[in-house]
């Protein structure tokens, strides 16, 4: 194991060693840095090979929350509007391959960059602002069709929960999570903290979002849902696994589901695009 190595293996071990500590002299404020640090990204801010595609296509700077999120728009002539939502640690560049295609088949494509990412502000995100964001997005641009990627289609399923007379006419996710619960335990056993830390996490949930660990699912939020969905997922997928759309499609009466293979999480592929095109041209 080289230092690189040490270092990425030991910090998260570091973390969960002093939320731990904190977790008996005040729990509360374990939970509360525990959830900061869960909600900081490490990555997704524009790469210098990314910055004048996403420059060229600009738009305007919405205010959510007191955060600044960078808007984008592809005009086209003839079609519908798309709304596009990255996930965690990347930003609108990780559409660029799907952005082509559509614009030769003349979509108004909309996108942004989630708080923290990409030319957004911000140093945090979580699923109930990214949220927030998706209906900005919504009251501006009054999209017919979302595509959404990893935590993205999350909070566009969340969205959609919330605001179900949105005139919204189909959705697709793709790798996407389903239980906070799964992600919170992931999260547990790389940092290593003990349930009183979980717990104290458990009860900030509820505090401040109305709900807890438990009760934040993608499958629960589907069951109303009358949109047409598609749910693509990767069955190798090691950040969600395949078991997350799986459950989704269970619930959703009206989605269809594409497992592939080997395409891993990010599902960068030409074969994902068409089933996306051809779900859309539907």
């Amino acid at each position: 194991m080289n230092m690189v190595q040490k270092v990425r293996k030991y910090i998260p071990l570091a973390y969960g060693t002093y939320f731990n500590l904190l977790s008996y002299v005040s729990p509360d404020t374990a939970a509360q840095r525990a959830f900061r640090l869960f909600c900081t990204p490490r990555k997704g801010k524009v790469l210098r090979h990314q910055y004048d595609y996403l420059r060229n296509a600009g738009d305007e700077v919405l205010t959510v929350k007191g955060t600044p999120i960078q808007t984008y728009r592809w005009k086209g002539a003839k079609k519908q509007t798309i709304l596009l939502i990255h996930g965690w640690e990347s930003n609108t560049f990780r559409w660029r391959n799907l952005i082509a295609a559509l614009q030769k088949l003349q979509y108004n494509i909309v996108a942004f960059d989630g708080p923290a990412h990409g030319f957004s502000g911000g140093a945090t995100f979580n699923v109930i602002l990214y949220a927030e964001c998706i209906q900005q997005m919504f009251l501006k641009h009054r999209p017919d069709f979302v595509v959404a990627h990893s935590v993205g289609g999350m909070a566009a399923l969340y969205h959609q929960h919330l605001f179900p007379d949105s005139h919204v006419k189909k959705i697709v996710t793709i790798g996407a999570p389903a239980d906070l619960s799964e992600i919170m335990s992931h999260y547990q056993k790389i940092l290593r903290y003990n349930n009183r830390v979980h717990e104290a996490l458990n009860a900030y949930f509820i505090r401040r979002f109305q709900f807890g660990i438990d009760d934040f699912s993608s499958g629960q939020f589907v069951v109303n849902n009358a949109v047409p969905g598609l749910l693509i997922h990767d069955e190798l997928d090691t950040v969600s696994p395949v078991s997350a759309s799986e459950k989704v499609h269970a619930r959703w009466q009206k989605s269809q589901f594409i497992k592939t293979h080997g395409l891993g999480h990010s599902l960068h592929h030409e074969e994902v695009n068409k089933h996306i095109l051809d779900f859309l041209n539907s």
